[in-house]
């Protein structure tokens, strides 16, 4: 179907100005609503943009007596539960979640045109059902009625309102099935309510899969019964010598378990041969010399490695591998593979192809960086694709010789995706040696047509990576990942067709009071229309 909604720049803005207003007049604190504040946002304002949207009809008005009613399963009951949850603190109404009555807003799971992921959301005078195939679904239609919501709905406390929800039809379903946010927990730690409060801000933008890095030479951040002093010993630092820490199993379930109530998938990664200095401190005999080095708090890449001669490096990945993946219910485990300076070309092949079979073994399918396509990929697995523009032809050559050969891309370019780049030069957080990536750098790329070569079939989706050598609080999160994580979120759910950066930009800039709302800090990157005071 076609988006009607797509208009001329010129009335974009204007649309977008509008929004501007109505937002800030919801944002007046203890001061009656504006005129401008009953402005429904647009249907079409919403990140990532819409497959299909039809405007039209009378808007949807939450009341006092509006209720969450759900088709009688567990699945579709939780996200009613999720949604009310929400709602319930800024709006001041009971909503109460039930499977009887008629009006109000229905969740409902139904066969259709969906797919596991895609939803159908009807507005209308009379009521507003989000329909799906499968709960996800639901999820990710309850994170579109969010932004059609005031941005206060976001707020802890009662707001006056009112609640208008346009009035039309969206059908949407994701371009890609892959939409990651990775989290770099090992040269900083970050404990699981930090976790938990990441997952929630991706979840808004329809991210399904979180990448934890969880050891690199700074520190081993998962415990592992048969080898302990990776956690306590291993774990017991970070980048400029922080205190560190990790994850029990408890604790590592609980954010799988958090994740998993956000429809996100948790993919475990362990980096390996190289980035193991933490490893290696941590258990002597590991090292070819049985000498084990000094913990690890700088941030130079690419001077460790395991020793691929020894058997017990192979005993040591199988315990790792088998205790990791007896805790992550997802299909991935992620194995790392990237900068392995230390370690020769014949002994990486050697131990990719004595180590992806471990991970098969213990019903797992493998992810590795692109340089995992220096080896031979085994059957199914997935490349991540962290290269530059810059990158050699020969080396992007490669990866894509690899894609035709039926490997999986996952696309995170540096340049582009990486959110612990510098914005610009003032930055004062994050590296700058894959360059500066402003919002618009990280948002104009097209991942189907980004790879030379490979085919379009073999890209899986997207994943925006968040290295830690510089952050160390969620304040220092919010301000890399905000803005440029919603454009990688879009890129990966939209059709191509929609993507505009005249057009995002304006939605960007709407998501401001949202963000303020939800206590999330942001970088107020001067190629944004920020709504002002």
């Amino acid at each position: 179907m076609r988006r009607h909604h797509r208009t001329t720049p010129r009335i974009t803005r204007l649309l977008g100005s509008l929004l501007m207003v109505a937002a800030a007049g919801a944002f007046t604190t203890g001061a009656a609503p504006t005129s401008a504040s009953t402005v429904a946002t647009p249907l079409d304002r919403v990140i990532p943009a819409p497959a299909s949207v039809e405007p039209g009809g009378a808007p949807y008005r939450l009341t006092p007596g509006t209720r969450i009613r759900v088709d009688d399963s567990r699945e579709a009951r939780r996200v009613g539960e999720y949604l009310a949850d929400i709602l319930r603190p800024s709006t001041g109404y009971r909503l109460p979640v039930t499977s009887h009555g008629d009006g109000g807003i229905r969740l409902r799971l139904a066969k259709g045109p969906y797919g596991d992921e895609g939803y159908r959301l009807d507005s209308g005078r009379s009521g507003l059902t989000i329909t799906a195939y499968k709960a996800s679904g639901l999820f990710h239609g309850v994170q579109t009625l969010r932004q059609l919501l005031p941005a206060a709905v976001e707020k802890d406390s009662v707001q006056p309102g009112p609640w208008l929800v346009a009035g039309g039809t969206i059908e949407d379903t994701p371009r890609y099935a892959w939409r990651g946010a990775m989290l770099d927990v090992s040269r900083h730690f970050f404990g699981v309510d930090e976790v938990k409060r990441y997952i929630d801000q991706i979840a808004l933008y329809k991210i399904n899969k979180l990448h934890l890095h969880l050891s690199d030479d700074q520190g081993w951040r998962i415990a592992v019964d048969s080898w302990p002093r990776l956690a306590t010993y291993g774990g017991s630092t970070e980048v400029g010598g922080g205190p560190g820490g990790h994850y029990t199993k408890a604790d590592y379930k609980e954010i799988v378990r958090y994740a998993a109530s956000r429809h996100l998938e948790v993919v475990p990664e362990i980096d390996m041969p190289g980035h193991t200095n933490a490893a290696l401190a941590s258990y002597a005999e590991l090292n070819c010399d049985g000498v084990a080095p000094p913990l690890y708090t700088g941030t130079k890449v690419g001077f460790s490695s395991l020793c691929v001669g020894k058997e017990v490096t192979y005993d040591f990945v199988d315990d790792v591998v088998r205790e990791l993946a007896a805790l992550t219910p997802g299909r991935y485990l992620h194995i790392g593979g990237d900068e392995a300076h230390s370690t020769s070309h014949a002994d990486y092949v050697k131990f990719m192809d004595r180590v992806q079979p471990i991970v098969a073994q213990y019903g797992k399918t493998v992810i590795g960086w692109h340089q995992l396509t220096g080896a031979t990929p085994a059957k199914g697995a997935l490349a991540q694709y962290w290269g530059l523009d810059r990158t050699s032809a020969e080396e992007k050559a490669q990866v894509a010789k690899a894609a035709q050969n039926g490997t999986g891309l996952i696309l995170s370019p540096a340049d582009r995706a990486y959110l612990d780049m510098k914005y610009t030069k003032d930055t004062p957080l994050g590296l700058s040696w894959a360059g500066y990536v402003e919002v618009q750098r990280s948002y104009d790329w097209d991942p189907g047509a980004y790879l030379p070569d490979a085919p379009a079939s073999a890209v899986r989706g997207v994943e925006a990576p968040l290295w830690t050598e510089t952050l160390s609080e969620s304040g220092h999160l919010d301000q890399m990942a905000f803005p440029r994580l919603p454009g990688i979120a879009e890129l990966g759910w939209s059709p191509a067709s929609t993507h505009d950066w005249d057009d995002y930009k304006v939605r960007l800039a709407a998501q401001a009071p949202r963000w303020d709302a939800l206590g999330t800090g942001y970088h107020r990157s001067p190629q944004v229309p920020w709504p002002t005071d």
